[in-house]
């Protein structure tokens, strides 16, 4: 025993006096006992466990050459709902250039005075308050006519027929676009009924919206729209309210709800307007008191990418094709996108809510691949951060950037994705359990939506990281 201890004393004041040696065999023992790594999942397999009852199809892609790495039904067309929009991004910058800018003036002509909307998508209640201020500087009095011109795009009651009305993501288009042509709703419960109330929220300024107003019911629909004259009425079934609550509401007659925002400004400001009128077209020789400049298309372009933006992509779409209808202006995208060798493309919107549009995951990849240098295609799209423990993540810093496409039922994602290390691929991947979507159309959360976009968003990650892993080699 004696004798064991005294060796051991001895190895230990060795290994004190060499640690760069003892560290090293360290590491060599530890290297020769690490497992190999594993290999990548296989897809089907991912997919079983998944249990989506889904419709899947799939494309990985070099990111560099364009060459088909992995399909599965990768030619089948599917529909690509929100994926759409980046189709819609490559569109618009190549028709319209990423620094186009749209304009909404205050124009008067003898005593009429008229806002003019140029299909800024991003104008607010704050822009207004801008012009309201140039207004009441320029020192006007009061004009006989105050009007509302939304000639600049083609007016539509809303998106998507047959959605469920009070869904705020389907407005009105119009050239006149104010808060993504939405309003605030928000309600509470008091001893003597419900307060209910619209305001045109922005970041400064959040004027009463008087253009709209709600009731309350006892029994129907929980939301439901009509229109009475210049006002929109929505009738609300008070047994779903709860003791308080605020929700965004689309508007339906966007003309009339930016010229009353702007005329209670102007009010405020001390320049009382008339009752705002629409109007048919605008006045010849017309003096531009002020005006208001949206940011350049491209920073247009990331915010709808970002936040999926479906009034954004329908706007911009319009605004490329010049048509006076959304069916004209889509085939229009679509045979852009023939122009350009992807003849199994077919486009009823920009915006991808239309069922009936179709791309392949091909083709979706593909398109990204060969998006021009000067579109920075990525550079529009989301940093999807990895949150999938269970994913076979095999090294950090998997970087996802993509463009998520997301309806009742169904789950897309299209991009690019690299690690350190590794070479990029393109991909996409569509997922879709049709019949559910089909009896859901229109609906706002069906039951059991929310888990089984979580297991389809779970999936999109594991396929990721294995096809990185499979193929990512330099």
């Amino acid at each position: 025993m004696r004798l064991t201890r005294r060796r051991a004393l001895f190895g230990l004041a060795a290994a004190l006096a060499a640690p760069g040696i003892a560290r090293a065999e360290s590491l060599s023992l530890s290297a020769s006992l690490r497992p190999p790594p594993r290999p990548p999942a296989l897809p089907g397999r991912l997919i079983a466990s998944a249990d989506l009852g889904a419709r899947i199809s799939y494309a990985v892609l070099d990111a560099q050459t364009g060459a088909l790495l992995e399909g599965r039904d990768a030619q089948r067309p599917a529909a690509p709902a929100s994926t759409l929009k980046t189709v819609t991004a490559l569109y618009a910058l190549d028709r319209l250039g990423p620094e186009r800018r749209f304009a909404t003036r205050l124009l008067l002509a003898g005593d009429r005075l008229v806002l003019a909307g140029g299909g800024d998508p991003l104008l607010d209640t704050d822009h207004l308050a801008d012009l309201a201020d140039a207004a009441a500087a320029a020192g006007l009095d009061a004009p006989a006519q105050f009007e509302v011109w939304g000639g600049a795009l083609p007016a539509m009651h809303e998106i998507a027929p047959g959605q469920a009305p009070h869904l705020a993501y389907n407005p009105a288009i119009s050239g006149m676009i104010l808060n993504f042509n939405r309003v605030h709703f928000d309600w509470r419960r008091g001893n003597d009924g419900y307060r209910l109330g619209f305001e045109a929220r922005a970041r400064r300024e959040s004027p009463v919206a008087y253009t709209v107003r709600a009731e309350t019911v006892g029994s129907g629909p929980v939301f439901d729209w009509r229109r009475e004259g210049a006002r929109e009425v929505w009738s609300v079934n008070r047994a779903s309210l709860g003791a308080a609550g605020s929700r965004w509401m689309p508007v339906r007659l966007p003309e009339l709800y930016a010229g009353d925002v702007f005329q209670t400004l102007c009010r405020a400001r001390g320049l009382a307007l008339p009752t705002p009128q629409i109007a048919a077209s605008l006045p010849d020789g017309a003096r531009e008191i002020a005006r208001i400049e949206s940011p350049p298309l491209r920073e247009i372009l990331a915010g709808m990418m970002n936040f999926s933006t479906n009034l954004t992509a329908e706007v911009a779409g319009l605004h490329a094709s010049g048509a006076r209808d959304l069916a004209a202006s889509a085939a229009d995208m679509q045979r852009w996108a023939h122009e350009r060798g992807f003849d199994a493309m077919r486009f009823a919107d920009h915006s991808g809510m239309s069922p009936s549009s179709r791309v392949s995951a091909r083709d979706m990849a593909l398109l990204a691949v060969r998006a021009r240098p000067e579109d920075q295609i990525e550079g529009l799209m989301r940093d999807i951060s990895p949150f999938d423990e269970n994913a076979p993540l095999f090294a950090d810093g998997l970087r996802i950037t993509a463009k998520s496409g997301t309806l009742n039922f169904v789950s897309n994602l299209a991009g690019f994705a690299e690690a350190p290390g590794r070479r990029k691929i393109s991909f996409a991947i569509f997922v879709a359990n049709e019949d559910r979507r089909a009896g859901t159309e229109g609906q706002e959360m069906p039951a059991g939506v929310a888990a089984w976009t979580g297991r389809a968003r779970s999936l999109h990650q594991q396929l990721i990281a294995a096809w990185v892993q499979r193929y990512g080699a330099s």
